[in-house]
């Protein structure tokens, strides 16, 4: 999945990214960054992720518009 980080919060780790797709938002997983080049997100900031066993975004990685799927398709 692919989408946009829509909140941040570098002193608790809280986030929210919204997706591409359907537009859902989703909160961060507590482990989200973990293992991945981000120290830290930034508002507007393109990412590709997946999502937990409990629907949080994990596994977080650079996304760019060139990744996107057409919905459908």
């Amino acid at each position: 999945m692919q989408g946009i980080v829509k909140a941040y919060d570098p002193g608790s780790g809280d986030g929210v990214i919204m997706c591409d797709t359907d537009l859902a938002d989703y909160n961060l997983a507590p482990n989200a960054l973990e293992g991945s080049l981000f120290r830290m997100l930034r508002q507007g900031q393109r990412v590709v992720f997946t999502l937990d066993e409990n629907g949080r975004a994990t596994r977080l990685s650079l996304g760019s518009e060139s990744d996107m799927a057409t919905p459908g398709s």
